[in-house]
C-alpha cells in the first residue's frame, strides 16, 4: 500500500490553499506533515479520505484515487465520543457505518481493548475515562476499522504535556506492531521528529513541499533521544525553516 500525491493545487472562494503539494509514503511508514496554521494540512487529509477533491493534481491510494469508504481511516482532532454510549459502542462507530453488524462489531473492537490499555472500560462513559485514554478509545475506533492507512490529525494536541508524551510513547510501540502507514499532521515538532520516519515540512499557504526530512534515530525512541544531539539538530533545523514560513504569512510583503 502506497500514497502518492501529485501536484495538488486546491482553492476556497478564489483563495488558494495548495499550490502543486507532491509526496509519496510507503507501505509501513509513519510521516509527520508539519506546516504554518492554516496552510492546508487538513484539507489534504479531508483529500485522502476522500471527502474533497482537488481543483488539480492527483491523489492515490494503493494506486486507487480515494473516496469515503477507500482504504483511508481518519481520526479527527477531536475525539467525538458519543457520550450517551459506551467506551465499547462509541469503539465500534465505524464499523457499523460501513454496515458490520452490532454484534460483530463488538467482537472484533473487544479483541483491541487489551492492546489500547482500555480493558475494563468496555461499558463505561466517556466521561468516565482520562483524556490519555479517550484518545486510546478515538484511535481504537480508527484503527479496528482495519483500514490500510491511518490519518491521524493533531491526534494529542488536547492533552497536557506529561499524557502527550505518554501518549506518544504508546503510539510508537503500538505502531512497531502493527506496521501501519501512517500520516499524522502535528504543530509538534518533537513529537514530528519522536514519531516519524519522516517529516513532510508544508510552506506557508498557498502551500507546497518546503522540506523533506528523513528522521535516522534509531527505534525504541525513548525520553533520552530528545536530548540527543542529532535530535536536537534535525529539531533546529525544521523550526528555522518554520520560523521562516512564518515570517511569510505575517509578512507576506
Amino acid at each position: 500500500m502506497t500514497v502518492q500525491v501529485g501536484g495538488l493545487v486546491k482553492a476556497f472562494d478564489a483563495r488558494a490553499v495548495l499550490d502543486g503539494v507532491s509526496f509519496t509514503v510507503e507501505e509501513g511508514e509513519f510521516v509527520a506533515v508539519i506546516g504554518p496554521s492554516g496552510c492546508g494540512k487538513s484539507t489534504i487529509f479531508n483529500m485522502l479520505a476522500g471527502l474533497e477533491t482537488p481543483d488539480s493534481g492527483s491523489i492515490l491510494v494503493g494506486g486507487d484515487t480515494p473516496t469515503a469508504r477507500s482504504h483511508c481511516a481518519y481520526m479527527p482532532q477531536k475525539d467525538l465520543l458519543f457520550p450517551w454510549r459506551t467506551v465499547l459502542d462509541n469503539t465500534t462507530l465505524g464499523l457499523e457505518v460501513q454496515g458490520v453488524p452490532k454484534k460483530h462489531a463488538r467482537a472484533q473492537a473487544r479483541k483491541l481493548f487489551g492492546t489500547f490499555g482500555l480493558t475494563g472500560f468496555e461499558e463505561a462513559r466517556p466521561f468516565q475515562l482520562s483524556g490519555g485514554m479517550r484518545q486510546r478509545a478515538a484511535m481504537l475506533r480508527t484503527v479496528v476499522q482495519g483500514r490500510d492507512v491511518l490519518l491521524l490529525d493533531e491526534p494529542f494536541g488536547a492533552l497536557d504535556a506529561l499524557t502527550r508524551t505518554e501518549m506518544q510513547t504508546w503510539l510508537q510501540q503500538v505502531w512497531q506492531d502493527y506496521r501501519w502507514l501512517v500520516l499524522m499532521i502535528t504543530h509538534d515538532v518533537r513529537e514530528a521528529i519522536f514519531l516519524a520516519d519522516r517529516v513532510i515540512v508544508l510552506s506557508a499557504r498557498p502551500a507546497r513541499v518546503r522540506r523533506e526530512l528523513v528522521v535516522n534515530l534509531p527505534r525504541p525512541r525513548t525520553l533520552s533521544t530528545m536530548t540527543a544531539p542529532e535530535f536536537v539538530a534535525i529539531e533546529r533545523e525544521l523550526i528555522a525553516i518554520l520560523h521562516e514560513e512564518m515570517q511569510q504569512v505575517s509578512d507576506p510583503a
